[in-house]
């Protein structure tokens, strides 16, 4: 379902069927290998979790350097937990690149068609969604915790895909990285209700664990919405890594009870 990948001291997880498609460069990065300290030790990516600011610069430059990519001009949201999508243009290029402020407001998801320009997204939990299109050549970028789960922004991000490009979604290709899974995301019933309510009964989504608690299954849910928008059950793979149980490997804001770093997912055109 996913390879480990070691690129320049780094360690990335990636997708097989992205990789064998030789058009993308991808990976989902670790904690591990930066320079970052206490909390966020050590290779924390994002600007907004209170890390030093230089520290995060260097771990970006780490990771992208790894992959053959410009640290300069990544393309980031300020991620919201919903389920803003933006298509990205040359002029965003580096928007979020270099500091939290410039990054594209209230976006959770980012789609391009353009060659060479890196999308990314971060996530200590929350599921990373990643969506390339082989036929018209276009990637996207999803970033889903509950909320943007329930309003199946990957589904959203498909139809996007069409819209802007022309995508048949039985040509795309998807990947549901590391991310808390359903042996510890436990949620209440008014979370449960809602993934019932537009999963239509919510069938094995989630498990009764104690009186008004529920196990929750994010990636099960994203594939369902993935299914929804019309790709193939075999194009979808699951990574299958719960961020909260490998904690040593992993940020997980769960686990680490909300101080902790974040990781990155990093996708581009080649």
């Amino acid at each position: 379902m996913y390879s480990i990948v070691p690129k320049g001291g780094l360690t990335f997880y990636s997708f097989a069927h992205l990789e064998s498609s030789n058009l993308v460069t991808h990976g989902f990065t670790t904690r591990a290998g930066g320079v970052s300290t206490g909390f966020y030790r050590s290779l924390n990516t994002s600007f907004h979790v209170g890390d030093d600011h230089s520290h995060v610069r260097a771990n970006r430059d780490l990771a992208c350097r790894s992959l053959g990519i410009n640290p300069r001009h990544l393309v980031a949201g300020r991620q919201s937990h919903g389920d803003g999508i933006k298509l990205v243009e040359e002029c965003d290029l580096g928007r979020g690149a270099l500091t939290y402020d410039d990054a594209l407001p209230d976006t959770d998801a980012l789609i391009t068609g353009l060659r060479g320009v890196p999308l990314s997204s971060y996530y200590a939990d929350c599921v990373p969604v990643f969506l390339l299109d082989p036929a018209r050549q276009v990637v996207a970028l999803a970033h889903a915790g509950w909320q943007g789960t329930v309003l199946k922004i990957g589904l959203k991000v498909v139809r996007k895909m069409t819209e802007f490009f022309g995508t048949e979604p039985r040509d795309c290709l998807a990947g549901i990285g590391p991310s808390i899974g359903p042996c510890c995301y436990e949620v209440d019933e008014p979370v449960v209700s809602r993934f019932q309510d537009v999963f239509h009964g919510g069938g094995n989504l989630a498990e009764a664990v104690a009186p008004g608690k529920w196990k929750l299954n994010l990636w099960e849910a994203n594939r369902r919405a993935l299914l929804e928008a019309g790709l193939k059950p075999v194009n979808i793979l699951t990574a299958r890594l719960c961020t909260s149980c490998h904690s040593d490997l992993f940020f997980s804001y769960r686990a680490e009870k909300g101080r902790t770093g974040r990781m990155a997912s990093l996708l581009m055109l080649k």
